[in-house]
């Protein structure tokens, strides 16, 4: 489904109400398999975490998770530890393309038996679940956080638990400590210090019901949409003052695009002050949040000013290379985008061209990303349908403050 957006001047100031963190309701899906006590509220009503349940209650040999990366990572150690179990685990042709050799290699070092169906070093892969030999592992800490969450998300449940030891600079610390923070709230124990995970190991049966926070990454849209409406005063819920989320760095972030947001009742108020420069920092680094990049590049592509963000080498390994995607859908529409393995630097622009159709490359981000543009310029939208991988209502949410879609 093609959608388009025609160009706005004000949006309808509301109250909307986001979903559960996909982020935070994968990691608690696995932790329920394991502990099968444990009951959660909020659950995210992305395809991504329909995918991960559809999976876990699956008796099947084979078991697609089609588009889902978190579900791609956590169920490969998920499986490798279910004793008996013989699982191969494939995905679209984008998830065939994306790695999975380091946490396979990180599981192997368990004593766990995975061979590749295919390409060494990708999806689809063979499992044959078994009870690991040792309590020790070590992986690069450069990569993405995923393999290491899957490796903490597992540990508990094995006899000894889990030692991670990590190697080199650890990028996007806020999903581990995420995912720390989680195991703590159903009572497992574990330790993140210097480059070493420590989780004890928790045999016995876990009763707890936890709460998942709306999530940030959806957020992010709604913040753009406030930076580039003068009219902005928009309400969405539920969140926390104190979040899991590496994402809730949107708050400090727009702060220098004008945007001023309020706690209360556990919803946020997203307020447009007017009453700053908007300007980033010279350097930006989001290395501890790059799923936010993409809405901050459109955001001051919208807004007609430059930025240089740093710590993206892992957008490239995602639903896309978003890096290159960016570049090329920012650059249709009249803007200019110098890219490295890492770092991406939007010129500032003049003008934005009308009437471009922004293609989306099977990556739920790129669409959402861009839809805020239309308070600036009309746009199509391609395979507007792909939003339901992590927010299913997004257009639905566009419509109620006022962005009127068509197909």
């Amino acid at each position: 489904m093609n959608l388009k957006l025609p160009s706005i001047s004000k949006i309808d100031n509301t109250t909307l109400q986001i979903t559960g963190s996909k982020s935070e309701t994968n990691r608690l899906l696995i932790l329920r398999a394991l502990y099968p006590n444990i009951t959660i509220e909020n659950v995210s009503n992305s395809d991504d975490s329909v995918l991960m349940q559809k999976a876990l209650n699956s008796n099947e040999t084979i078991v697609d998770i089609h588009h889902a990366g978190t579900a791609m990572r956590f169920l490969t150690a998920y499986f490798a530890v279910k004793e008996g179990r013989e699982t191969v685990l494939t995905g679209s042709k984008r998830m065939q393309e994306r790695p999975i050799k380091i946490l396979v290699e990180a599981l192997r070092q368990l004593g766990c038996e995975i061979t590749y169906e295919k390409e060494e070093g990708y999806p689809p892969i063979r499992i044959i679940g078994k009870k690991p030999n040792t309590n020790k592992v070590k992986l690069q800490a450069n990569v993405s956080s995923q393999y290491i969450s899957a490796l903490m998300l597992i540990a508990a449940s094995l006899p000894d638990g889990l030692i991670i030891t990590l190697e080199g600079k650890v990028t996007s610390v806020p999903y581990i400590n995420m995912t720390l923070n989680l195991l703590k709230d159903v009572g497992i124990s574990g330790t993140f210090e210097e480059n070493v995970i420590t989780i004890q190991p928790n045999l016995q049966a876990l009763s707890k019901n936890v709460i998942v926070e709306s999530d940030w990454s959806s957020a992010s849209y709604f913040y753009s949409i406030a930076a580039l409406s003068d009219n902005a005063d928009i309400t969405i819920g539920s969140f926390k003052e104190e979040s899991y989320q590496g994402d809730s760095s949107l708050i400090e972030i727009y702060k220098h695009l004008g945007i001023q947001t309020t706690f209360k009742n556990h919803t946020i108020t997203l307020k447009n002050t007017k009453s700053t420069t908007c300007k980033l920092p010279e350097v930006l680094d989001l290395s501890n949040s790059p799923d936010i990049a993409q809405t901050i590049v459109v955001t001051c592509f919208g807004l007609g000013i430059g930025c240089y963000l740093t710590g993206l080498h892992t957008l490239k390994i995602k639903e896309t290379d978003r890096l290159e995607a960016l570049k090329t859908e920012i650059e249709k529409m009249g803007g200019q985008v110098v890219i490295t393995q890492d770092t991406l630097r939007l010129m500032p622009a003049n003008s934005i061209k009308k009437d471009i159709s922004i293609a989306t490359y099977n990556d739920h981000r790129m669409a959402m990303a861009f839809a805020p543009l239309a308070l600036r310029t009309s746009l199509y939208v391609e395979d507007a349908n792909v939003v339901s991988k992590s927010y299913p209502d997004f257009w639905a949410d566009l419509n109620r403050l006022g962005i009127q879609t068509t197909s």
